[in-house]
């Protein structure tokens, strides 16, 4: 396998052309993708639209390398940062020129959820580790199963895994934990089965690694503090577009495009606005868009994708 055939298998884009449609606008212009990954969307927009500009952004090192590696022809038209998406905000070439248009593909991507030594996957023996910076980041999943208090333990995996039986899966890792510390996916798969009393299927252990993930991650709060911050930095009819997965990433960027659409955001009840907020522009889509039958079959971790664009006034 050569370097940018590896590089290509690091991610697989999702819903290509239905991003190209809604950035279709930012084709002579500077976009942000600011989920790099392995460069799939970046390649797509330097390929279609040879008068624009990219500034590729991800807080994964092997990533970044691969992202490289892959868009090396488009050098001349390309920046690659590797941090958060947010810190990105801070670029003063970035702020100076502003966007034209913005892409960010929220969640894991392939390669990392196939790489056993990140632990983002709860097959047996894996450690729980889902930095999205390696091992430059900081806590683990284990320090947080270890060290968090079983009231704010109950918390992640209820508000962030949206897990039914979140206190008594805190109550047995804490109970564990006194005995032996958790440091593999074996380890928390077993306080799920006892708290259960059953093997944990699929799809319940899921919602518990996204919980972990999040938290580690920061995911939630990342997204709701550059959300705006991008929205700021785009150019009158800018477009920004979000992709994501779980409907807690999901309602942020709803509730985001909606009430910057809106042209009153005071609380329910007031008999007169009081806000004076003018819409600052308007969402491209009634609904969120899905990917197509086809692309499921085709990459079945797409199935639960959620596209929303919006576009800044003029």
């Amino acid at each position: 396998m050569t370097e940018v055939e590896g590089a290509e298998a690091y991610h697989e884009p999702v819903m290509v052309e239905e991003v190209l449609e809604a950035l279709e606008g930012a084709n002579s212009g500077t976009i942000l993708d600011g989920t790099l990954g392995g460069g799939g969307h970046a390649e797509a927009m330097l390929s279609r639209w040879p008068d624009c500009r990219v500034i590729g952004v991800d807080r994964d090192p092997e990533a970044v390398n691969a992202a490289r590696k892959r868009l090396q022809p488009f050098a001349d038209r390309l920046r690659v940062l590797e941090m958060r998406f947010d810190q990105a905000l801070d670029d003063a070439q970035l702020n100076q020129d502003g966007l034209q248009g913005a892409l960010l593909d929220l969640g894991v991507s392939s390669r990392q959820l196939d790489a056993d030594r990140r632990g983002f996957a709860f097959r047996r023996g894996l450690p729980l580790d889902m930095r999205m910076e390696g091992d430059a980041g900081g806590i683990t999943a284990a320090d947080i199963l270890n060290q968090t208090n079983e009231q704010e333990l109950a918390r992640v995996f209820r508000e962030y895994g949206e897990e039914p039986r979140a206190r008594g899966l805190a109550g047995e890792v804490t109970r564990r934990r006194g005995k032996s510390p958790f440091g593999s996916s074996d380890d928390l798969v077993a306080a799920f089965a006892a708290v259960l009393g059953r093997t944990p299927r699929p799809n319940e252990m899921a919602r518990v690694f996204q919980a972990l993930r999040i938290v580690v991650n920061q995911e939630l709060p990342v997204l709701s503090q550059a959300l705006p911050r991008i929205r700021d930095a785009l150019r009158p009819s800018g477009v920004l577009v979000v992709i994501s997965y779980h409907s807690l990433e999901d309602r942020i960027v709803k509730t985001s495009f909606r009430d910057w659409s809106s042209d009153c955001v005071c609380p329910p009840g007031l008999p007169v606005c009081a806000c004076d907020q003018v819409p600052q522009g308007e969402p491209l889509h009634r609904k969120p868009r899905r990917p197509s039958e086809k692309e499921v079959r085709m990459n079945p971790r797409s199935r639960s994708a959620l596209l929303r664009a919006w576009r800044k006034a003029a």
